[in-house]
């Protein structure tokens, strides 16, 4: 018997369905992705913001099909085969992308190593910092858990936006720190609506920045319909989500 996170939506909807049916093609790179997760989507913008050829496969996590465990023992998504192997991990996936295309502008990496380097000081700080918070806020239960959870993604996004050099993180190329939090910017609406978030609590830098972000042509072309996420995040908002990350917050432990 299956777990009730297996029950999604099986396809990429709205804009996203589009580029989906626009990248069916056999390439040498193929994106192992599942529509609806926020880690898929940090890949699947930089693909579109490099112009990088990929074909696109949608497979569901929680199925741990064979083949893909075979790419990604890990059974999580994304995950890109590439010359005959699998490359695994958000974010390594898109310095792998930004590393074996360099031909493909635009470069989401600062040319500078020290740029370069500060560029992956914001990258940790997100995964050790924001997803956290965001992810736990989500999950809270109880008011006083969900005041505690607020607080800590404010104050995350506050430290965050401080540095935001605007209009983007680093001025005025959108670089890979703006793609690492653009999915959740997407679906900050889930702790809008059920946890009491605001924009305007972290600061005017971050409403001007989360509002550019989100519109950006890679971001609106990778995300579904906010329909199809509803069924998904109601298992996290009720803290009944299976998933990896669901896990890891429950037991405290770091995001997988």
């Amino acid at each position: 018997m299956g777990i009730p996170d297996e029950q999604v939506f099986p396809h990429a909807t709205g804009d996203a369905e589009k580029i989906v049916a626009a990248h069916q093609d056999p390439q040498e790179m193929i994106l192992y992705a599942a529509w609806f997760c926020p880690f898929v989507q940090r890949a699947w913008i930089t693909l579109e913001e490099k112009g990088i050829p990929y074909q696109y496969k949608e497979v569901n996590p929680y199925k741990k099909e064979p083949h893909f465990l075979a790419i990604n023992p890990k059974g999580l998504v994304p995950a890109i085969e590439y010359g005959g192997k699998a490359i695994y991990e958000s974010l390594i996936i898109c310095e792998f992308l930004e590393e074996a295309y360099p031909e493909y502008e635009h470069h989401l990496l600062p040319q500078q190593p020290v740029d370069r380097a500060i560029a992956r000081i914001w990258l940790d700080f997100l995964s050790k910092n924001f997803l956290p918070a965001n992810h736990g806020l989500i999950q809270a239960q109880e008011p006083e858990e969900q005041d505690a959870a607020r607080k800590k993604l404010y104050d995350a996004l506050k430290q965050f936006s401080e540095n935001i050099k605007g209009p983007y993180f680093f001025g005025d190329e959108f670089s890979l720190v703006d793609v690492a939090i653009a999915p959740w910017i997407v679906r900050d609406y889930i702790v809008v609506d059920h946890r009491g978030f605001k924009r305007g609590e972290v600061s005017d830098k971050w409403v001007g920045y989360a509002a550019l972000v989100e519109k950006r042509d890679s971001v609106v072309k990778t995300s579904s319909l906010k329909e199809h996420y509803t069924e998904i995040y109601g298992r996290y908002l009720r803290d009944e989500a299976q998933s990896e990350v669901a896990k890891a917050i429950r037991e405290g432990r770091v995001l997988p």
